[in-house]
């Protein structure tokens, strides 16, 4: 049996392992305080006795303050495994934190308890991004459990923050351990992909939420005219904002969807009972946004809709940019990491990888933004943030696979 085929039957045999990791993370919601939680605390702590167990020859916990956190901080996790050789770096980077489990009515099950149903592990966060967590775990694990030498230095790193934006996470530790990081490294996030593994994502959409603030005045249902219902004008600016799609309709093929999105999302409760006319409402707007468009062009025609409905409805309508990132360089096409990865998924699956563009938002951006090339991948079931969120068994230990690959490549 050849090196690499040996390694390959060990991670699959992993099989336990895998299922009582998502088990444990599952266990541990990494909610962050904009969602209802404390951090990312459990999670990182049964992280770090896992990664220690492993002995690598650096681990570093990078605490980025923040009061409405438990213990004041959120919690990032560095482990780095020397190389055989000095040189290019591998770093493979997944995020701690998770969404909310929405309306539990939609789930099959209790989200934090995660089961199995054949090859189907369901569970908050067994996908995004716990996926990413235990197959490059698993990968670092059967390259020492066979006592092979890594080729290069190997780093895993595990990051807060990533749902909400990253203030507490890659950005955070970016700016205080920007130097473990070299342009020539190899660095793979594994946060998202297609169900074949063979998406190498090497460019983002701009990214831009808005708030919309409407206020009227609230009276009793039975007599409108004493009132401006503000809910009425929440129907009529979502119809007008839908018409975006046609304003903006540009489409670019390396992207997926491959036109500009934008798509009302969360609305706040207004009125608790039922037979009262609302006088304020608040929704949000989630706009992903192609290159090739300036996102102030974007906030100026959302500000004019805005205030043209407004004039109708006699309403006072407050537009509010509540989170911005715009398009990060991509990383090209012929890159070190892209190249890699794309012989390594050859190599396992014999599939030809294709780099791509996303509409989702990923801490990759901020490594791009940092001059610091980086890929996204993974094999994925896209089921994150959805009822009943899974991964497939299979999937982890192909990416497991996938990614020792690289460890080991020349």
């Amino acid at each position: 049996m050849s090196g690499l085929e040996e390694l390959y039957s060990k991670i699959e045999s992993y099989r336990s392992e895998i299922i009582e990791m998502q088990r444990e993370l599952t266990s541990r919601p990494a909610l962050s305080p904009e969602n209802g939680g404390s951090g990312e605390h459990d999670k990182a702590e049964y992280i770090k006795e896992q990664l220690l167990l492993l002995k690598p020859d650096i681990f570093h916990e990078i605490h980025a303050p923040d009061k409405r956190a438990a213990n004041g901080y959120r919690p990032n996790l560095v482990a780095t495994w020397k190389g055989s050789r000095e040189g290019r770096a591998v770093w493979v980077l997944s995020h701690l934190d998770i969404v909310p489990p929405g309306d539990l009515c939609l789930w099959s099950g209790d989200p934090y308890k995660m089961r199995v149903e054949g090859d189907k592990i369901i569970g908050r966060g067994v996908e995004d991004n716990q996926h990413g967590i235990v197959s490059s775990y698993l990968a670092v694990k059967g390259i020492l459990d066979l006592k092979k030498p890594f080729s290069r230095q190997v780093g895993l790193v595990l990051v807060a923050d990533e749902e909400i934006g990253s203030k507490y996470g890659l950005k955070y530790l970016l700016k205080k351990m920007g130097d473990l990081f070299k342009e020539d490294d190899l660095i793979i996030v594994p946060d998202g992909g297609n169900e074949e593994g063979t998406m190498i994502e090497i460019a983002e959409k701009s990214m831009l939420w808005i708030k919309f603030t409407i206020i009227g005045a609230q009276c009793h249902a039975s007599t409108p005219e004493k009132g401006k219902n503000s809910l009425f004008g929440v129907a009529k600016l979502i119809l007008e904002l839908d018409k975006l799609k046609e304003r903006f309709d540009f489409k670019n093929p390396i992207f997926k969807p491959q036109e500009s999105t934008f798509e009302p999302t969360k609305i706040e409760a207004n009125v608790p009972n039922v037979n009262t006319i609302p006088g304020r409402d608040i929704f949000y707007l989630d706009c992903r946004i192609l290159p090739d468009y300036q996102v102030d062009k974007i906030i100026e025609e959302i500000t004019a809709i805005s205030k043209r409905i407004a004039r109708e409805l006699n309403l006072k309508i407050d537009v509010e940019v509540f989170h911005r990132q715009g398009e990060a360089p991509p990383t090209p096409t012929d890159s070190p990491v892209v190249a890699a990865l794309a012989k390594a998924i050859k190599k396992v699956t014999g599939l030809t990888a294709k780099p791509m563009g996303i509409g989702g938002g990923t801490v990759a951006a901020f490594f791009r933004e940092a001059g610091l090339p980086a890929a996204v991948w993974c094999t994925t079931s896209q089921t994150a943030h959805q009822p009943d969120e899974y991964c497939l068994i299979k999937n982890i230990i192909t990416d497991a696979k996938i990614m020792a690959t690289v460890f080991l490549s020349e």
